[in-house]
């Protein structure tokens, strides 16, 4: 089975929608995909529907933004109970503080560059909440820089003069909150050194006694001394080793199925979740 839990459509950062990004699934010959749109779960009616007659089994999921000590890290959460307060609440609140984050970006943007709010809006869709990658997509529209990744490497990285922080919840609250919803939380591209720090072995030890389910080690943004380490911690924790493309279309060049889970992992994670894996 190919197995690959972590995408994203336009419903968030990703360049296709929930329909054609099923179908993408179906072409990459997957078995299972996971769709996981930042802080949201309005892709997943979608999604649902799409996956009718294509042989692709669809695990819906958000990835959900946090922090500790000062990092910034992603919870993939996984077959929740899309309906939960707390959580609807939460993620609502994350929502709202990064579209007042990417305005006050592209304000300062506008300061050097010829660029407005509307460009910016212009690469979304309708639901979609704004954030740096739209912001990128207009910069590449702009001329400014010749796709995504110059953009973030240049313009919109933390150490840039145009970055502004947003509002997430502190990753030990995420994980209650996903463990309340019924949900599966696994910690995506815990070893990402070229994102910034990284989250401390102390930290995940932590995290594990308060509900952690696993850890995303099979990622392209985790190299080789990070997956090594991230293996053996997850084996002395017991914790799920998941592997993901964090696919987004033509957003990034991660590719579908580029790294896979193990189907006892994806089992396990199923067997964990409220909201069944939608089967065609």
């Amino acid at each position: 089975m190919l197995i690959d839990l972590h995408t994203h459509s336009r419903v968030s950062d990703g360049t296709q929608t929930p329909t054609d990004l099923v179908a993408s699934a179906a072409q990459a010959q997957l078995d299972v995909v996971g769709l996981t749109d930042h802080d949201t779960t309005d892709g997943w009616a979608e999604a649902t529907q799409a996956a009718s007659g294509t042989g692709v089994a669809v695990v819906l999921g958000t990835e959900v933004s946090a922090r500790t000590r000062g990092i910034s890290v992603h919870l993939l959460s996984y077959l929740q109970d899309p309906t939960h307060p707390a959580l609807v609440a939460e993620l609502e609140r994350i929502r709202t503080a990064r579209l007042t984050r990417a305005r006050r970006m592209v304000e300062l943007l506008a300061e050097d560059y010829d660029l407005s709010w509307d460009d910016v809006v212009a690469q979304t869709q309708p639901g979609t909440t704004v954030g740096r990658p739209h912001i990128a997509d207009a910069l590449v529209v702009a001329g400014v820089v010749p796709d995504r990744s110059a953009a973030f490497a240049r313009l919109l990285v933390v150490r840039s003069r145009y970055y502004v922080p947003h509002y997430a919840p502190d990753v030990f609250d995420a994980i209650a909150a996903v463990r309340a919803a019924g949900g599966v939380p696994v910690l995506a591209h815990p070893g990402a050194e070229e994102r910034g720090r990284v989250v401390p072995d102390d930290t995940i030890e932590a995290m594990a006694a308060a509900g952690l389910a696993g850890l995303e080690v099979h990622h392209r943004d985790n190299p080789p001394a990070q997956v090594v380490r991230l293996s053996a911690l997850a084996a002395r924790l017991g914790l799920l080793t998941t592997g993901s493309s964090d696919y987004h279309g033509a957003g990034k060049p991660n590719r579908m199925g580029e790294n896979v889970t193990d189907p006892a992992v994806f089992d396990a994670i199923e067997a964990q979740g409220v909201t069944a894996v939608v089967r065609s």
